[in-house]
């Protein structure tokens, strides 16, 4: 079986709004797989029907074979779930959070607390194991967060949105923690609206926006398929009006980016000179000017407009 995750027709309706428009993809195993789309795209509705926790009103889905509607306790046995809003109980401590949920998968008491040692000494928690949660950051809540998802040892892990609203110290943290269980052999499905967080960790990436999944493909073949979103970008000594440059040929469009101009162009070879010229024809000296390659942020609004 070379699929963690097989979706076929996978659809969900709120009332008369189509939330998830009738979605099929393949997550492989051992894969980080992203679930890429702005905020009501259906991205977290899709992570509850695979994980079971609303079912789909159309469509199937399997977690490593099983299906989630038929045979929802083997499935969520081998998955380990993440979810966007903290489910632990702040009342309680770290050990007993980590404790409880070993209990709920029928974890015996030797190997739980051996596990549950082990996760709060790797994720740095151990010396606040006997501390409510209440009195913890964010960040560290992430990090209990995945001790409890990790403790049955599962063989899919779902993260919705794992560092949204984390500081970069604690956000570099999990994006490494996450990297490491990949290592170990752990398929990951990240829903995330950030790109970068995306393009440093995943192998592939669907792009989903109105329910509707546009495009799966790994990052860079993306940028690849999107030749059109090359930019240049430049800063002159003067400010100046940015609708002069979008009259050079080839400009697709202009967009001012605090003291720089971004020129989208599908011939960056051609623009550069251009630009030059241009600077010398309005006497302005050149400060930097840069070419660059469709990052997956511009792809991603690229596919989203096309799919509106």
């Amino acid at each position: 079986m070379n699929n963690a995750i097989e979706v076929s027709e996978l659809t969900k309706y709120y009332g008369e709004l189509l939330a998830v428009d009738h979605n099929t993809f393949e997550v492989k195993r051992g894969e980080i797989f992203g679930f890429l789309g702005p905020n009501g795209a259906g991205k977290t509705t899709t992570v509850r029907m695979l994980t079971g926790i609303i079912k789909p009103d159309e469509g199937m889905a399997k977690v490593m074979g099983y299906n989630i509607q038929k045979e929802p306790l083997k499935a969520k046995q081998i998955m380990g779930i993440v979810p966007e809003m903290s489910n632990a109980y702040v009342e309680l401590s770290a050990w007993d959070n980590l404790t409880l949920i070993g209990e709920l998968y029928g974890i015996p008491k030797k190997k739980r607390e051996e596990k549950g040692e082990k996760l709060l000494k790797d994720f740095g928690l151990y010396e606040r194991r006997k501390q409510l949660v209440r009195g913890f950051s964010k960040g560290m809540k992430q990090r209990l967060l995945l001790c409890m998802a990790l403790i049955n040892e599962p063989r899919v892990l779902f993260l919705d949105e794992p560092t949204s609203g984390l500081d970069v110290e604690s956000a570099r943290m999990i994006k490494g923690m996450i990297r490491d269980l990949n290592k170990d052999g752990v398929t990951v499905f990240l829903t995330t609206h950030n790109m970068e967080e995306a393009n440093q960790l995943c192998d592939r990436v669907a792009i989903i926006n109105g329910g509707k999944i546009v495009a799966i493909d790994s990052p860079e073949r993306l940028r690849a398929r999107s030749s059109g979103l090359h930019s240049v970008v430049v800063s002159f000594d003067k400010p100046i009006d940015g609708k002069e440059m979008s009259r050079i040929p080839t400009v697709l469009e202009v967009v001012k980016m605090g003291d720089k101009m971004k020129l989208y162009t599908s011939e960056p070879g051609f623009v550069v000179p251009s630009l030059v010229d241009f600077a010398r024809s309005k006497g302005l000296k050149i400060v930097s000017l840069n070419t660059l390659a469709p990052s997956l942020e511009d792809v991603f609004v690229k596919l989203s407009r096309e799919a509106s």
